[in-house]
């Protein structure tokens, strides 16, 4: 149990570090993007590239994982996270557009490894206490709400002849300090028991309750990195300066994370597709206050509510993955789970820039409605099955 406290509470502090990383990038490169690209629909390409790289590193981490272990995993992902920050800052350094785009790429494929961390939480935990351990790992971000852009501000004038070259000088020290802590893992191999069965991939992929958990988690994460990644160039495009954006990014990347100290408990109190519906719900609510207007208390409250809702879906479409499938088909399950998620995410960063230069801010938002709706029903359908129990049968 000792072990088990420690290893989540490393895990925790280490998806602290990524998340200020991401979240650092998240508040800075769509406006450096926009100064540097040669189009300004191409300004959220290095934050696309950033998901794109998560998508790219998903199913490879777990399957290295596999061979070599989470923790050698996890090493591997956080020396990613430095060598991304670096190039990105030479990309600053050189204004380089290209460069700062390939930066980012790097940087996603940290979080693409680090995206295993809740689930290393949920091994190391046990069945019974699986969704309270996801839930605290997730709720290491509460830390990058504050510290993501803050040291993004911090670091601006470090080397004043590069504005924000400091500021990728010191994500490479985040990711630094979580190298160190995650060198003090000690996980429980990435194993199948001997003679445990397991399913074909096709037989696993056929449970509603899995695909409820896939396409939930994708549609929920898909709308909050679309409003986010815009949200930024809409306030700037709206006459706001830098200092008015960060809190309004720091409130939104608070309300993705705090509520994750009691989702695990919600989880197992009412069930993992009930949380999710109310985390549609939730962005539906950010949908309808973001087409409403441009002021700023409308760009904070529909982003309040964005992070709320994404938390929801979530961290609850984990938990009902986590009920879907064997010891001995975790991994292939997890990575099913993490290149579907992230290649739609991917998807919906690349058009995020191009969709708002286009068609405006209201216009983004209203168009992920009906992906909502769709995600609303089949949640809805997953709970009158019931759970799935497929990890215990």
């Amino acid at each position: 149990m000792i072990a088990s406290t420690r290893n989540v509470s490393l895990l925790a502090a280490s998806q602290a570090l990524v998340l200020s990383a991401v979240v650092l990038s998240m508040t800075l490169a769509g406006i450096l993007g926009a100064a540097l690209a040669p189009d300004k629909g191409l300004a959220t390409l290095p934050i696309a590239a950033m998901v794109v790289g998560t998508a790219l590193a998903s199913i490879p981490a777990s399957l290295l994982m596999r061979r070599l272990g989470r923790r050698t995993g996890f090493l591997i992902g956080a020396a990613l996270g430095i060598a991304g920050s670096m190039v990105a800052a030479t990309g600053l350094q050189m204004q380089s557009f290209g460069t700062f785009v390939a930066g980012h790429l790097l940087i996603g494929m940290y979080q693409g490894f680090a995206n295993y961390y809740r689930f290393a939480a949920g091994e190391t935990a046990g069945p019974q206490h699986a969704s309270r351990a996801i839930s605290w790992v997730v709720a290491g971000g509460v830390v990058a709400a504050f510290a993501g852009p803050q040291i993004a501000v911090w670091g601006r004038d470090w080397l004043p002849q590069y504005a924000f070259l400091g500021s990728y000088l010191a994500q490479a020290l985040l990711s630094l300090t979580a190298l160190a802590l995650l060198s003090r893992l000690d996980l429980p191999a990435v194993t199948a028991p001997v003679g445990a069965p397991a399913r074909s991939l096709r037989e696993i992929a056929a449970q509603p309750a899995l695909r409820a958990a896939v396409a939930g988690a994708a549609v929920g994460y898909a709308v909050m990195i679309m409003a986010m990644t815009a949200t930024p160039l809409a306030m700037l495009g709206c006459g706001f300066g830098t200092g008015e954006v960060k809190p309004v990014i720091q409130w939104h990347v608070f309300a993705m994370f705090a509520p994750s100290f009691f989702t695990g408990s919600l989880v197992a109190r009412f069930g993992a597709p009930r949380i999710m519906q109310a985390g549609f719900l939730l962005l539906i609510g950010h949908v309808a206050i973001a087409a409403s207007g441009l002021a700023y208390l409308q760009f904070l409250s529909a982003l309040v509510l964005l992070g709320v809702g994404w938390n929801f879906a979530f961290v609850g479409g984990t938990a009902l993955l986590t009920q879907t499938y064997l010891p001995s088909e975790q991994t292939q399950v997890q990575a099913l789970n993490e290149g579907i998620v992230f290649g739609f995410v991917a998807l919906a960063s690349l058009g995020a820039g191009w969709i708002y230069d286009r068609f405006g801010w209201a216009n983004l938002n209203l168009a992920v409605l009906p992906l909502l709706i769709v995600a609303m029903v089949w949640t809805h359908a997953s709970a009158r099955r019931g759970p799935a129990l497929a990890a215990t049968a």
